[in-house]
Formats: C-alpha cells, structure tokens, sequence
C-alpha cells in the first residue's frame, strides 16, 4: 500500500483529484465525534489503528488543515509509504524498512526524521525500542546533516520532516512540516510525566506541553516576562511558570498549595477573576487561562483584562465543555470564544487538543498590531 499526494487536472469545468491517503490522529475523549470529525476534513476513514490513528482517503488534503474539523486533530500525515504488516512476525524488519524508507525518500531531502510508536501507551516497550532502532539505522543510510537534529524542537517548524509511525499494524511514512502535522514529535506533542514527588497538580505538564506546542508558531516569551494566571488553584501551573523563570501574577478564590507561599517572583490575589481589576500600570506580556465552569464567561475575562497586556502579548487558553456533549454544540462553543476574543482584538493563531487536555482544547491567541 503506497499513496502520494493528491494529482489535480484542471479544465473550464472540472477538477479530479486523486484521493490521497492521510493518518489522522484523534484523541479518545473525541472518538465520539470520529465520524463527524472525518468527514469535516473532506475525507473517508478506510481503516482504524490503535485507538487514536485513522487512515483516511481525502480527494482533498488542504481541507484537513483548512477545515472547521480541525481543531480535534493531534496530528496528521500524509502517508507516501506504507508496510501494512506484523514486525514482530517479520524476519530482519528493521533493515528492510529503513532500505525502502532510503529509497523513498533520500532524494527529498527531509530537514530529520523521526520515528514513533502507533500506540505509545502501549504495556510493553518492544515498539519503542523498534522505533529507536529502525531510526538509528534510517539514519545511518541518509546524509550525515539529517542526523544532526538530536531533539526534535531543533526543527525548523516550516520545513518538511521524514515522520514514520510503526506498531502492530505496520509501518506509516510521510513527509511534512512539524507546523503542517500539529507537532515537532511524530503522533503529536511532548509527553511530559507528572510523578515526581513535588509535583503540585497535573495542570503543570498541561502548561509545560502547551509551550513545547507553541515553539512551532513563535518564539518563546524570555525569562522574567509576567504571566497572568486566571484560575490557578492549586498551583501546577503556576509552579510550571516560575520554575522556567518568569514572574506570575495569580488569581483564584482558593487558595494555592502551601509550598507556594514564599515563592519568588509570585504574587497571589484570592478573589473571584471578575473582581480583580487592574490599573492602567499593571501590564503582563502573557495571560494563562484555566478557569473551569463556562467557557463564554471565562473568555470575557480574558478579553476584559487583555487590555493589560503589553504588544504582542499572549493568551494561552483552556476551553472547557461542561455540559457539552456534541460536535454541534463544542463547535459551537469553540466559535463564540474565537469571535468574542476577535472582537477584543485577540488573533486566534493556533488550536490542539494537549495530552492532558480532557474534554476540552487549548486555544493561543495574541493581541493584534496596529500600523
């Protein structure tokens, strides 16, 4: 099984396409919305891997990245080669993939590669450590510079990557843009592990893999920059944020964990996020926000205080569905936030669903610029 790209033939009264096939990855909390989702793309699943990826044929792949649908995608790919196939079962698998990945792809010139697990929860790790071996041995065959790029942030967001996927059900190849395929990782952003003793809350890696994600759209605000955290209780997130060296301002009507008490650079008000208010000198180049409880009221807020944000600010943030429970109405919902922040002068520029993202999305918008 190999597909490329769609081929487009035009004259004055038709376009044929040749549909294309794509892997789409779609988290579990959405698979109730799979089919709605798939066909909001403009495409027909043929197949199901694991319990997130779907192959789809697609007579028009522009769409998955231009359509309303989206936003549920973790991560696409276009899938120009493919060894449907039990690599367990497979005598000398490694070597044959990585000659034909060679073959496939050497005269493209890809910017890396990497390689990664269909079902990276899986129990057992023989994937993984297939997924490492069959990228040491991919590399060794290519040009010396496709080995340079030893984490995979170091990408170059715009530029094509050789991604590959294997698991039980073969191998998937393809080449696109980290920016284009919704993460510098193949099947999506960084999982970061939330177990170490002084850990405050499971928000912080939520923070922490919302910022890995934006790297790919700009560059990261620079230490000592001020947060302004809506919603912080217990304190994960803020934790996350002084400890890569900015200075937060909190709000929430709960308390933070006591280990926050004497923290630098923190300053907490416990009130409700509508009454703090702001003077015109309190200004912050970034606004988090994870308020639960209705996402309408949460973004007016947001854009209420965006005023105090300096040029070019930033505003990470969490749309909750409490009481959601259809594509109709999160599609909805996703649109009221995105035009009430629009007419606050707040760009949306970037929407993905995060690891520790439940039922909801993370939405990054920045102030617009004047001429």
């Amino acid at each position: 099984m190999a597909s490329g790209r769609s081929t487009r033939i035009l004259n004055s009264q038709t376009l044929d396409t040749a549909p294309a096939t794509w892997l789409i990855r779609i988290s579990e909390v959405f698979a109730d919305f799979s089919k709605e989702i798939v066909e909001g793309v403009g495409g027909q699943t043929t197949k199901r891997l694991g319990s997130e990826y779907y192959l789809i044929q697609t007579p028009t792949p522009e769409a998955i990245l231009r359509s309303d649908a989206s936003k549920y995608l973790r991560w696409n790919l276009p899938v120009e080669h493919a060894w449907p196939c039990n690599p367990e079962k497979m005598d000398g698998f490694v070597e044959k993939a990585a000659q034909a990945m060679f073959r496939k792809f050497a005269d493209r010139d890809p910017q890396a590669i990497f390689i990664g697990q269909l079902d990276p929860s899986a129990p057992k790790s023989y994937y993984k450590t297939l997924a490492s071996n069959l990228r040491g041995r991919t590399l060794q065959l290519f040009p010396e510079k496709v080995a340079k790029f030893k984490e995979v942030e170091a990408q170059d967001s715009r530029k094509p990557t050789l991604f590959c996927l294997v698991g039980k059900e073969g191998l998937f190849c393809g080449m696109q843009s980290p920016k284009a395929s919704n993460g510098f990782y193949p099947g999506g952003t960084k999982y970061i592990s939330q177990n170490t003793p002084d850990t405050i809350s499971r928000a912080g890696a939520k923070i922490a893999e919302a910022l890995h994600y934006l790297g790919m759209h700009r560059a990261p605000l620079k230490k000592g920059r001020h947060w302004l955290e809506l919603g912080a209780s217990p304190g994960g997130m803020t934790s996350e944020l002084l400890g890569r060296g900015y200075k937060v301002t909190a709000i929430d009507r709960a308390p933070l964990d006591k280990r926050l008490d004497q923290a630098k650079d923190l300053v907490f008000a416990q009130m409700d996020v509508a009454a703090f208010r702001p003077n015109g000198s309190m200004m912050y180049d970034a606004i988090l926000n994870d308020m639960n409880g209705d996402a309408r009221e949460s973004i007016r807020q947001v854009c209420r205080l965006s005023k105090n944000l300096n040029a070019g600010g930033l505003v990470v943030y969490t749309l909750k569905t409490p009481g959601v429970t259809t594509y109709r109405e999160t599609n909805e919902l996703f649109h009221d936030a995105v035009e009430t922040a629009a007419a606050a002068g707040l760009k949306l520029f970037a929407k993905t669903h995060l690891t520790y993202n439940r039922n909801e999305l993370t939405l990054f918008f920045e102030t617009r610029t004047t001429d």
